[in-house]
């Protein structure tokens, strides 16, 4: 599957009790991997470990596609410690889809317990079965997009488990992210009686993604089953699907899980990390180079010091910046805690 790796690639099954009896039907038994570095079968040394998690729409063998000109993640990173620009590390690879394309890493009686699975299943299964080093100063969090929320929420949620992220045009800033996606979905929702449910029923009977509004209703759907759903996992946009006008109860729902608006609930929690890399690409649709921002000033008011933070804007929209992943992985695997 992959070229000539140096460390190894286990292909790991974990059986979730938190998962087990979800609302969406999702399957309980879940793939994951783990990424040992090279020297790692001859040694008995302990390593530190980076959870890498996707963005909305990922799956876990999506990291195994293969762009022209481009080597796969899993292939990148594998150089970082094969070249030794940075000691070895265990990554691990984190499966967190849902029927409706992702689940935010939050639990939410909308999609299931993503971050107790995250945190209370994923972790201790693999500080159980590989010498990782098992402790918040040496165990970071990655990802991009909805991942790269994920990676700046967890580390705030459970200061306990992480002590260090990486966040690659994570979705933050909301009134910017999120608020024209709103108006765009009441428009293409005229189509549907207003009803995303309607929709949800027409794309779950035919082939997806082939008319336009599709990837952008399944991102609100899958959002709001994460963010603002009824108690019975219903999920409710913050908006009237007919005049397109804010709900506050509900748009506060979302608020309240702006990574922005976190800071200073969480401010102990975040000066304590050890490590943060944060960037983004200046044409990000989604206004993430912005989020992105407001995540480094955030962190500078609280008083994170300057010394523990990377960051950096670069020209791109807000695909195709997997090369900077491997960047990110450096960068920590150099400041984490060793064993």
């Amino acid at each position: 599957m992959f070229k000539d790796l140096a460390g190894t690639l286990h292909q790991e099954t974990i059986d979730s009790r938190q998962l087990r009896g979800n609302p969406l039907g999702d399957p309980h038994v879940r793939p994951l991997w783990v990424y040992t570095p090279p020297g790692y079968e001859e040694s008995t040394d302990r390593y530190p470990s980076i959870y890498v998690i996707q963005g909305y729409s990922g799956q876990i063998g999506m990291w195994a596609n293969q762009q022209p000109f481009r080597q796969p993640f899993v292939e990148t990173a594998d150089r970082v410690f094969a070249e030794e620009r940075a000691p070895g590390c265990i990554l691990v690879y984190v499966d967190a889809w849902t029927a409706y394309g992702g689940s935010q890493f939050v639990d939410s009686p909308g999609t299931g317990n993503y971050h107790s699975y995250l945190c209370d299943e994923v972790v201790p299964f693999v500080d159980g079965r590989f010498r990782t080093v098992a402790d918040r100063e040496a165990r970071a969090i990655s990802g991009k997009s909805s991942g790269g929320f994920g990676a700046m929420i967890t580390p705030m949620l459970r200061p306990d488990l992480f002590g260090a992220l990486a966040t690659h045009a994570g979705d933050a800033l909301y009134e910017y992210c999120y608020l024209n996606e709103f108006a765009k979905a009441v428009r293409a929702l005229r189509d549907y009686d207003h009803d995303i449910l309607r929709w949800w029923k027409d794309f779950q009977q035919r082939v997806a993604f082939t008319k336009e509004e599709d990837m952008l209703l399944c991102l609100v759907l899958g959002c709001a089953a994460a963010f603002s759903p009824d108690p019975d996992g219903t999920p409710r946009l913050p908006v009237d699907t007919r005049s397109g006008q804010i709900i506050p109860e509900l748009w506060d729902r979302w608020l309240a899980w702006d990574p922005i608006r976190m800071i200073d609930r969480y401010a102990d929690e975040l000066r304590s990390l050890r490590a943060v890399w944060i960037d983004a690409g200046t044409r990000d649709e989604w206004f993430l180079d912005l989020g992105a921002e407001a995540f480094r000033a955030g962190l500078d008011r609280i008083g994170v010091p300057a010394e523990r933070i990377a960051f950096e804007l670069f020209p791109a929209a807000h695909g195709g910046i997997d090369y900077r992943y491997p960047l990110a992985v450096e960068w920590l695997a150099n400041r984490l805690k060793r064993g």
